[in-house]
């Protein structure tokens, strides 16, 4: 039974990660490790953090000297995991209790070194705003005008991250970056069309806003994938319409 680590970035999600551990630590796949990667400067929370992970002694933590970011952390994480497959969950988002059975089994199976899945939309009070179909991405264009990939859903191979192929340091997008470089560097995106991600839309978030969203957009397509900046605007316009149409719809 193949290891899986599980990667957690933690800053100020107090309200949540109790029931996010809980989602991880109870699924049905056993073989996992959890490194949960603390990114508080400020440390509010470090007890309380250092007395929840007691419940299980497969958590690891991980505590940043200073705020380093989701992105950077999450490779943090990668570098001290020992999982033959990563998976990803942010500290608001919870897993239904199969989520790491079904997916592994699916990758195994087939020979896949990259998934991800359907997840549920769900606002602070759980309550179902919306559904993400999941669908193969085996071309850059399939991919690069719109980042329709849930985060807290992807499971990967350890061995395809490097140097090159990491999370940058972006504020959001970061893993818009990253998946684009895989499929970038030839690496098939296979989905798992099922639902076993809740995944929590918060007003205060970073992901929520959507001039910083505009920004960080244009230097996916200038900086990162090395387009002319009237190409990026372009592409940062059609991003933010498919944005707008899926947020909406």
């Amino acid at each position: 039974m193949s290891k899986i680590s599980v990667i957690i970035p933690y800053f100020r999600k107090k309200k949540f990660i109790k029931k996010t551990l809980n989602s991880v630590i109870n699924q049905t796949y056993k073989n996992i490790e959890i490194i949960l990667i603390y990114d508080d400067d400020k440390k509010q929370d470090l007890n309380y953090i250092k007395e929840l992970i007691k419940i299980d002694k497969r958590i690891k933590l991980i505590i940043n000297k200073k705020n380093i970011g989701a992105g950077n952390s999450r490779n943090k994480g990668i570098l001290n995991s020992k999982g033959k497959f990563i998976s990803f969950i942010d500290a608001d988002d919870f897993w239904k209790k199969d989520k790491l059975k079904k997916q592994i089994k699916f990758m195994e199976k087939n020979n896949i070194d990259f998934t991800h899945t359907a997840y549920q939309i769900i606002n602070k009070n759980k309550k179902i705003l919306a559904t993400r179909k999941a669908r193969n991405f085996f071309e850059l264009n399939d991919l690069i005008y719109s980042c329709d990939i849930g985060l807290s859903t992807v499971m990967i191979r350890r061995k395809l991250f490097s140097r090159k192929l990491k999370f940058p340091k972006m504020k959001t997008k970061e893993d818009f970056v990253l998946w684009l470089n895989f499929v970038k560097s030839g690496i098939k995106i296979y989905a798992l069309d099922n639902n076993l991600v809740y995944w929590t839309k918060l007003e205060d978030s970073l992901s929520s806003s959507f001039f910083q969203k505009l920004k960080d957009a244009i230097t996916v397509y200038n900086t990162y994938m090395k387009f002319n900046y009237l190409k990026s605007l372009y592409l940062t316009f059609i991003l933010s319409i498919n944005f707008l149409r899926k947020n909406y719809n």
